[in-house]
């Protein structure tokens, strides 16, 4: 027997706090959701983003106005950060080389450009916040315009509460005035033609001042020859034509907000990657005839429910067609429309 032990039991007295426990300050911490209110945030115009990092724009217009770099906070880990959206920043607002600040919150967006994988992809892929004109570009020629693409853009313009601008490129190669019969119907839309002898950059500049403004179109169409036009320090890399495919090349990866500056004011110019499909998949149907707005005026006088499908009976769009009363146009405008109708309708 040790001679700790006196062979009786009962002298020994436990007692659970005599024995020491370590610490454990975040076992002990009680959970909660809660976090910082961070009221000392700043106002910041997200201008671009690349690879988690996020160039922002803080004190917009004012006596200290600055670019600065910041990450997104932990808990904005599922928060899509666009360009456009004006982000609550926190941190190291100096932007000075090395320094880092970090964006806590979005504030409301006032509307989103979104666009879809395919029409049957109901996951939307948010492009640009808080912008209120789409200006879509796109050539008479080389390579070849995509009436059914332009209506698309429309869709997304009319979806997102944005005002459409179409503006129609090398006009020196071709005549648009086919192209543009399309369009004819559409009251809202504003129509600009630009050639190698006349790009109306002041024209096109009296548009953008005072407004955000998203440049779309597909590849090689001269989009980037416009923003450099209007913005000079934009260093916009421009592409060419494949002669074999009829395609153009990518010539930006990512959106990107640009400062225009021009006589009638200030504005921005928001450059897209050019893009060959744009997926509706996001859009509710109901809103589709809204970019036809001939169209929609005679939809008034259709049954109710009426799908304005080939099949649909008594649809009045097919019988104001039929009769004529559209004029030559009336055909195409009434197939895109139903192209893009059928789509949702399966």
């Amino acid at each position: 027997m040790s001679w700790l032990d006196d062979g009786d039991d009962d002298d020994l007295d436990y007692d659970e706090a005599d024995i020491r426990v370590r610490p454990n300050p975040k076992a002990n911490r009680p959970r909660t959701k809660r976090r910082p209110a961070h009221a000392d945030a700043q106002i910041a115009r997200v201008l671009g983003v690349d690879r988690g990092r996020y160039t922002v724009l803080v004190d917009e217009d004012g006596p200290h106005e600055r670019q600065i770099v910041a990450t997104r906070a932990r808990e904005l880990r599922k928060q899509p950060i666009v360009n456009g959206d004006r982000a609550r920043v926190v941190g190291d607002t100096s932007g000075d080389e090395g320094t880092l600040a970090r964006i806590v919150g979005i504030e409301e967006r006032t509307s989103l450009l979104r666009r879809s994988a395919d029409d049957t992809d109901q996951v939307e892929r948010v492009i640009v916040a808080n912008a209120d004109q789409l200006l879509i570009v796109v050539a008479a020629a080389d390579p070849e315009p995509r009436p059914r693409l332009v209506d698309r853009y429309l869709i997304a313009a009319l979806d997102a509460g944005m005002r459409p601008l179409l503006v129609v490129t090398k006009t020196d190669l071709a005549d648009p005035a086919s192209f543009l019969a399309h369009f004819e119907g559409l009251d809202d839309l504003e129509v600009f033609t630009s050639g190698r002898e006349r790009m109306p950059v002041g024209e096109i500049g009296a548009r953008l001042a005072g407004h955000a403004t998203v440049f779309v179109g597909h590849s090689g169409v001269g989009k980037s020859t416009l923003v450099n036009a209007l913005v000079p320090d934009a260093a916009r890399a421009t592409g060419h034509v494949n002669e074999v495919t009829g395609r153009g090349r990518h010539t930006s990866s990512s959106a990107v907000s640009l400062r225009y500056v021009g006589d009638d004011g200030r504005g921005w110019v928001i450059d897209t990657p050019g893009v060959r499909s744009f997926g509706l998949g996001h859009v509710d149907p109901a809103n589709i005839l809204r970019a036809y707005t001939d169209l929609a005026a005679i939809a008034e006088e259709c049954p109710r429910g009426c799908t304005h499908l080939p099949d649909a009976p008594d649809c009045a769009i097919i019988e104001a067609v039929a009769e004529g009363r559209l004029g030559e146009r009336g055909p195409a405008r009434l197939d895109s429309l139903q192209r893009l109708l059928a789509t949702f309708a399966t």
